[in-house]
């Protein structure tokens, strides 16, 4: 068949392993997919090659991870199906829930009615949770609705007792969660041979996208709908798999040949992401692991960059005010100034770019925060833990100024106005100890407000620094990263490790965190670590004398 010159262009732009993937022939087929590798772009050159080889958009169902995926997906095969003539939308890209509710709707199931987790547990106890009780309580649900045989033996008889009220509520209330869109989705297609056969011919071709993070139920439905045609294409990256609190499992995808019969591998082989030195600590740390394939992993020679260690002994609020005040100095774009450095391979000269500070946990954020809120520069994050807008905040340091004797010690007002207040225990703790440095209470008062301004004028300001954990960096990058709390007992966490009923498997996955974060580098990774206690993941990818 004659291929219309815009695909042949589009195929004639990839890398050799990203043009095989792309054309490889119909069927069941993996492509596994490093970091930088490239893997949006091979999809959908995909898309475009079977559609130019006769295959109906209609008949096209690609799922992605999430909303922010799924759009980026959409947007950029509707790119290239409009160079060949189709209209956008011609393929549909849908989330998993997305494509669950769909199916649900089909099956004449009332999806009107969708719930929020938190506020229906918040509706059934007559008020919010305390958030570790809701975290728990969140997960072990999931558990129970999307991989039973995972979870029941593990949640104990209260956990149980609570899932069957929170399901009569749902009922009740004719209401739907999140994950009842997925669980319910499967058996009704089971269920039902003319759904079945109406879904099956809307994805007549599968694409599946971040196949390493698929739960249970999100690949059964996936290899349902494939059917004994299989015509699906998978792609995925096993060193990537992170998400096991969210009910990834590194053997699901290892297993995949297993759920479909004649399955092929394609890899894409080449990081163009990441300068060279980043590629290969990278490839040597996530090689520790078992489970995985035996994979290649290269770089791309045009890519520089580098990877800098950068020893600090210092508490987390000592490291972030020198870090902050090095990369100050700088202009935007720059790596950090080690005083001591220890760069693997030379950096190349400092141009623009972005910047992000990457942490295990939001907790470890935490005083990146407050420092470049202290410094006066901008920084961007989802939640920097301050807790300077939290709600009654401000009012409640009103309150203790206005109702304080004179004479009377501040932190005895200011504890005494909290407690009258009702402002929760995580929140006074915090007050208090920002009230410490200050003889009266007018000064905290305006402290506060003064930094609330700041943050508000910084939180948009050009050239911001990102500030995520590990987990949320996924399918992001920035050209200058720095990676903090590489320390022993913090990375991995000593607590995962020692709880864990298999703590190999929890190392692999904290690993395989390690990898994600570090490949968010495009030009310059920075790492900074305890020269006394470096974590050993620092040891299996660099040598002794490179730590010390």
């Amino acid at each position: 068949m004659d291929v219309p010159a815009p695909v042949r262009d589009r195929l004639a732009r990839l890398a050799p392993d990203q043009r095989a993937a792309a054309t490889t022939a119909p069927g069941p087929v993996l492509c596994v997919a490093p970091a930088g590798s490239g893997k949006t772009t091979t999809l959908v050159a995909r898309i475009a090659w079977r559609v130019a080889h006769g295959v109906d958009p209609a008949g096209i169902c690609a799922l992605t991870f999430n909303r922010r995926a799924a759009e980026e997906l959409q947007e950029r095969a509707d790119t290239a199906l409009a160079e060949v003539g189709f209209a956008p939308g011609s393929v549909r890209v849908r989330t998993f829930h997305a494509l669950g509710r769909a199916i649900l709707a089909d099956a004449g199931v009332d999806v009107s009615h969708l719930v929020e987790r938190h506020e229906m547990l918040a509706d059934l106890a007559g008020g919010p949770l305390p958030a570790d009780v809701l975290r728990w309580l969140d997960d072990a649900f999931t558990r129970l609705k999307l991989d039973p045989e995972r979870g029941s033996p593990a949640e104990d008889t209260a956990t149980h007792e609570a899932f069957m009220e929170y399901q009569a509520g749902l009922a009740a209330r004719g209401a739907l969660d999140l994950d009842d869109l997925v669980a319910r989705a499967l058996p009704a297609l089971v269920d039902d041979a003319a759904l079945l056969r109406r879904w099956r011919g809307r994805a007549s071709v599968l694409f599946v996208d971040e196949a390493q993070d698929l739960d249970r139920t999100q690949l059964e439905l996936a290899v349902l709908l494939a059917g004994e045609r299989r015509d699906i294409f998978l792609v995925g990256d096993d060193d990537q798999t992170i998400y096991a609190w969210r009910l990834a499992d590194v053997r699901r995808v290892l297993g995949l040949a297993a759920r479909l019969p004649g399955l092929r591998r394609v890899d894409l082989e080449t990081n163009h992401r990441c300068a060279p030195e980043i590629v290969r600590r990278a490839a040597r740390l996530v090689a520790h692991n078992q489970e995985r394939f035996d994979k290649v992993i290269r770089w791309s020679p045009a890519a520089e960059g580098s990877v800098q260690l950068l020893p600090d002994s210092g508490d987390e609020v000592a490291r972030a005010r020198l870090l902050l005040t090095t990369w100050a100095q700088l202009g935007p774009g720059d790596g950090p100034r080690d005083p001591s450095p220890r760069a693997v391979t030379a950096s190349p000269s400092g141009s623009p770019g972005s910047r992000a500070i990457l942490a295990r946990t939001n907790a470890e954020l935490v005083p990146y925060a407050a420092a470049a809120l202290e410094l006066g520069l901008p920084y961007r994050v989802d939640e920097d833990g301050l807790l300077l807008d939290a709600p009654d905040l401000l009012e409640v340091v009103a309150i203790a100024c206005a109702r304080t004797p004179q004479g009377e010690p501040p932190l005895l007002a200011l504890a005494a106005s909290a407690r009258a207040s009702g402002l929760d225990a995580h929140l006074t703790a915090a007050l208090l100890s920002w009230a410490a440095p200050f003889a009266e209470l007018g000064a905290l008062r305006h402290e506060l407000e003064e930094r609330l301004e700041r943050r508000a004028r910084l939180g948009g300001a050009e050239g911001a620094i990102t500030l995520a954990t590990f987990h949320g960096t996924k399918g992001l990058e920035w050209d200058h990263v720095v990676c903090v709390g590489h320390d022993e007992g913090i990375f991995p966490a000593a607590r995962a490790l020692r709880e864990a009923a298999d703590p190999q498997r929890v190392l692999e996955e904290e690993r395989r965190l390690a990898y994600v974060a570090w490949t968010r580098a495009r030009r310059t990774l920075t790492i900074v670590y305890d020269p006394g206690a470096p974590s050993r993941f620092l040891r299996e990818a660099f040598d002794r004398e490179e730590l010390a």
